[in-house]
Parts: structure tokens; C-alpha cells; sequence
């Protein structure tokens, strides 16, 4: 059996003593950086990296994630602890959308409406003035699972005519109220044909000067807009002429196919 002295005994419980407060100072000491997340969580530093946005730029892990576990029971922090002041904060679940890492990348699963209206007020309120099929549907209906995409209206409708492309489909329609037709005042004649082809054909074949004039020449700025003949012409005829026939028409013939009679 070891045998050691009284001095020797002291020695080594003075010496234990020492360790211990060495210990426990140094534990008090340790502290976490920013530097030392990426060493267990490889992930999350990887998709702040690639799409943090504000959350790379302004903030660090260490913003958020005030303290670690075991030592702070809780060290995720809710949304609305930063986020505040809009009617979009105010939505419930924040992560079903949004990843906190890649926190502009949202997905959206499942049909949303109230929580895209919430962000984008001006298309919901054209859809609200502008009845149409388009408001009846779930807004990711159109703007399918990822944030941001813009589907092509040939997606879902066939063009009015074979000519027409998916780039023709804006000189007359707006996606949140696409009822409501409004084209420049350039819009070509082809465009209009594709919808009003006896029209069209009519004043094609016309010998008067109607037929040398663009659709939306007469037609501007709104569909459906009809002009009197005496907003450009005036009173052509003497008063008495007009008196007795206020109907151009009755003489004239409509507008695209002017002073063309049938022969009876």
C-alpha cells in the first residue's frame, strides 16, 4: 500500500483545488463566435451564403440565436421579434412560407390568397374592381410552388388566333383584370382582327378612307369604345340634310364598309 506523508497529501489537495478553479475559470471564459456555428451546423451557414438576403448582410447567427442549448432553453427566435408594422407580419406560421435561412426563396404549398394579398394589395384590388374567372382562383394557382414565378397566359389559354404569340397577349390584357381591355393607341389592326374578323374583313375590302385607318384609331385607349362619326367629320351636310337624316348610317352604311350598298 502507497504510503505518502501528510505534506505530500496536503500538496495533492491544494494541487485538485487549483485544477478545479483553473477549470472553472476557464469554462467561464469560453465563449461561442459566429466562427464556430459552421462546425455543427454545415447546412443552415450554407443557405444563409446563397440566399440570406438581409439575413447575410445585416445580421449574424449570433443576432438570432441569442446563447446555445443546454444552457438557454430556447434559442430559436419568432419572426415577429424583428418583423413588424405590415399586415403580412400579422400572418400565423411564418415557416410555412418562409425559410429563415433563405428567407426570400419562399415555397408555397398548399392554395394561398389571404397571405399573398397581404403583400400584393394593388393585384387583389384590380381582381376585386375587375371581376373575372382569374379571381376566383388560389393565387399560387397561376403562380404555382416558388415565390415570383410569372406563368405565360398560353399556359392556360389558347391564343385568339394562330397567329398570335404570348407576347401579343399584353397590347390588350392585364392578368389581374383581363376583362378589362386597354391597348395603345400603335396596337396593330392583326391584333383586332383575331377577335373581329368580319369587321376586319369588311374594312379591308372597303374602297373609303376607313380602311387606310387603324382599329385603334377609331377604337382607343378602351375595348368597345365607340365613336359618333361626328367626332371626326363634324356636320358634313347642310343643317336641313342632318335634320332629315341624323342616322349616318341611313345613308352611309356602318363604318367598315362604308357607302357599300346591297344591291336588292
Amino acid at each position: 500500500m502507497l504510503k505518502i506523508g501528510v505534506k505530500n497529501f496536503l500538496a495533492v489537495i491544494c494541487l485538485a483545488i487549483l485544477c478545479g478553479l483553473a477549470t472553472t475559470a476557464l469554462a467561464g471564459q469560453a465563449m461561442l463566435s459566429v466562427d464556430d456555428c459552421v462546425k455543427c451546423h454545415a447546412q443552415q451557414p450554407a443557405e444563409i451564403d446563397a440566399d440570406g438576403a438581409s439575413h447575410r448582410t445585416e445580421i449574424d447567427c449570433q443576432a438570432c440565436h441569442e446563447g446555445h442549448r443546454p444552457s438557454v432553453e430556447n434559442n430559436i427566435p419568432s419572426c415577429s421579434d424583428c418583423h413588424e408594422g405590415s399586415e403580412h407580419y400579422a400572418v400565423d406560421n411564418c415557416m410555412s412560407c418562409h425559410n429563415p435561412h433563405q428567407p426570400l426563396k419562399v415555397q408555397l404549398e398548399g392554395e394561398h390568397k389571404t397571405v399573398c394579398v397581404s403583400c400584393h394589395a394593388g393585384p387583389n384590388k384590380e381582381m376585386v374592381a375587375s371581376p373575372s374567372m382569374h379571381a376566383t382562383f388560389a393565387c399560387n394557382f397561376c403562380h404555382a410552388d416558388t415565390h415570383g414565378m410569372i406563368p405565360d397566359c398560353v399556359d392556360c389559354h389558347d391564343p385568339h388566333s394562330e397567329t398570335m404569340t404570348q407576347a401579343n397577349c399584353g397590347s390588350c390584357h392585364q392578368a389581374h383584370k383581363p376583362l378589362e381591355l386597354t391597348y395603345a393607341a400603335e396596337t396593330g389592326s392583326a391584333l383586332c382582327a383575331a377577335c373581329h374578323d368580319s369587321a376586319y374583313g369588311a374594312l379591308a375590302a372597303s374602297k373609303a378612307k376607313h380602311s387606310q385607318i387603324a382599329c385603334a384609331t377609331c377604337h382607343p385607349d378602351k375595348h368597345k369604345t365607340v365613336p359618333q362619326c361626328n367626332d371626326c367629320h363634324g356636320l358634313p351636310h347642310a343643317e336641313g340634310m342632318h335634320k332629315r337624316f341624323p342616322v349616318c348610317g341611313e345613308c352611309h352604311n356602318v363604318a367598315h364598309d362604308l357607302n357599300n350598298w346591297p344591291a336588292k
